[in-house]
């Protein structure tokens, strides 16, 4: 049983982006038992100075995955279905990205909780979804929004992690440097990161981003004083990965995301798909917010 997700818009968003917003870093080919080894109990691979490897692919790729292919050429991305639940009628067929996908993605309990003078624009921004989230204008969805890596190449005073989609990438020193003060006032998408080793676990810390993207779905806006630790640490073949926001300027108390694991893909097929060319779209002509 299959499934093609869409989005209720005046016109059908490109299958680059409807990759973005379901899957995230988490593109899983169908037959997941066979792309990916849970051996989570094994030795953790270690590089020669002892610290443990992160490199490899995680919890996805798109190797052996499913496509429709016309006779021009064209590939459309075909994603598995959940699986349907006794009582749900009709649970095979396509069903829109909005009502199953968004819709879950709104029971995870951990949330950012803003300052009194703040939850307006919050609660404005997630009412008109279709017309103010970042993804839709052709920007990166940044962290922590863009979620963990999806491939990860580490020497020993870099990592480099690479994103679903295929533009966006991250060059991470982890040889234990500070912030650089100048790099730091420099804002961007990604902010400016450096990492360190403690103990097993490599802890990147992030500052200098624009105010331009998200922290999540749901109008989880933020200000230019954000800062986000992210925390990784490889157990046999599982990545554990959680990361932490700090912004005093809006929130309340820093927001610990909900950790996230992910299995080391074995599959030699996998691989990032090449990002297709962003559209702009016109919001005026935005006829419903169904995925709100």
């Amino acid at each position: 049983t299959t499934e093609i997700y869409t989005l209720s818009l005046h016109d059908a968003l490109p299958i680059w982006l409807l990759v973005s917003i379901i899957a995230g870093p988490l593109v899983t080919a169908p037959d997941a038992q066979s792309q990916t080894s849970g051996n989570a109990s094994g030795a953790t691979p270690r590089t020669p100075d002892g610290k443990p490897n992160l490199s490899g692919m995680w919890g996805g790729g798109d190797g052996g995955r499913p496509v429709n292919e016309d006779e021009r050429g064209n590939v459309t991305d075909i994603f598995p279905s959940r699986r349907c639940g006794p009582t749900q009628n009709e649970c095979g067929d396509y069903t829109n990205q909005s009502v199953d996908q968004e819709f879950t993605g709104r029971m995870d309990r951990s949330r950012p909780l803003y300052r009194p003078e703040h939850w307006d624009q919050v609660i404005y921004l997630d009412m008109n979804t279709n017309r103010e989230d970042p993804i839709f204008k052709c920007q990166p969805q940044g962290i922590p929004r863009q979620g963990p890596p999806q491939k990860i190449v580490q020497t020993a005073t870099e990592a480099i992690f690479f994103y679903a989609g295929g533009e966006d990438y991250r060059i991470i020193p982890i040889d234990g440097r500070k912030h650089s003060p100048v790099r730091a006032r420099d804002v961007t998408y990604f902010g400016h990161a450096v990492g360190h080793w403690d103990g097993d676990t490599l802890v990147v810390d992030a500052v200098g981003f624009n105010d331009l993207t998200w922290l999540a779905r749901g109008g989880y806006f933020h200000s230019d004083k954000l800062r986000v630790v992210e925390r990784l640490r490889r157990e046999g073949n599982v990545l554990h990965y959680q990361a932490t926001v700090e912004d005093p300027e809006v929130l309340v108390d820093p927001w610990a995301l909900t950790p996230r694991q992910l299995r080391l893909n074995t599959n030699p097929e996998a691989f990032i798909p090449e990002g297709e060319p962003c559209h702009d779209y016109d919001s005026q002509n935005m006829v419903t917010q169904i995925r709100h």
